[in-house]
């Protein structure tokens, strides 16, 4: 990769947001077009950003290199944002669901964009054996010091699940992986993949009222996190050969003093 010039790719990517600040739409969308003319990888998540101004087309994705960058940096107080100044209690609505479902104990599970370990740790006395994988190295660092995983790896979920070559998993999680995908089939054929028949598979999503996606399957809101239409959730599942047991209506975090309404989804690979 050749260099990026950091001055001029911070000073574009600063206009870019004063621009989106001040409401002038099409000036910020050229100057976030500007930036990725800079920064291919996208590391400042432009691409993500026009979209969630209306603008351009969805990508199938966050870039690898915005969200990687983005927990990077927050890694150290990743935490404290997210469960006390958000109120993210997924991982907790995670184990209600799976006792209440009387799912587990289990075997293996495969904890996808594990971060700091919220959901390993909520889970921990269900499971014998626990992976983890984040594309964040500073992440992995800090669950790595918990001792909550028995294996961690630093890796994109995607190209994971497409390379593993381990022994099948009977749970795989994936809270607050959702907002960085948009196209959903990569992720749940890979799940399928390095599940044994019969395992469970639950994940958490953020989604919008049905007449704001306009018919689209996700777009990407208004804090640039993706949301996910729950027909297309449901219809993707029932592709890669899943059984829905169960979805139900959750508030992912608080944003702006707002609940963030989303889906916390089970589902078992069928046989």
């Amino acid at each position: 990769m050749s260099k990026i010039d950091e001055e001029a790719l911070a000073e574009a990517y600063n206009r870019a947001l004063a621009l989106e600040k001040s409401g002038e739409i099409d000036a910020a969308v050229a100057a976030y077009q500007q930036v990725l003319e800079i920064d291919p990888d996208d590391h400042g998540g432009a691409a993500v950003r026009i979209a969630a101004m209306g603008r351009g087309e969805t990508p199938p994705k966050a870039p690898d290199a915005y969200v990687e960058t983005l927990f990077d940096q927050h890694a150290e107080s990743f935490e404290d944002i997210l469960v006390e100044q958000l109120g993210y209690a997924v991982p907790v609505l995670v184990r209600q669901r799976l006792q209440d479902l009387k799912l587990g104990p289990f075997k293996r599970m495969l904890d996808l964009g594990c971060g700091t370990g919220l959901t390993g740790g909520t889970l921990r006395d269900m499971v014998d054996d626990i992976t983890g994988i984040d594309i964040s190295e500073n992440m992995v660092e800090i669950a790595h010091e918990k001792d909550l995983y028995e294996t961690l790896y630093v890796a994109e979920v995607e190209d994971f699940l497409e390379d593993n070559d381990d022994e099948a998993f009977d749970l795989v999680t994936a809270t607050d992986v959702l907002p960085y995908l948009g196209a959903l089939e990569p992720l749940f054929f890979g799940a399928a993949e390095n599940m044994v028949e019969g395992g469970i598979f639950i994940f958490s999503s953020e989604t919008l009222p049905e007449e704001v996606f306009a018919g689209r399957s996700y777009m990407v809101g208004p804090h640039q996190r993706f949301a996910h239409a729950e027909t297309y959730v449901r219809e993707r599942l029932a592709a890669t050969g899943f059984e829905l047991i169960e979805i139900s209506d959750i508030n992912v975090r608080m944003q702006d003093g707002n609940p963030t309404p989303g889906h916390l989804v089970v589902a078992r690979l069928k046989g």
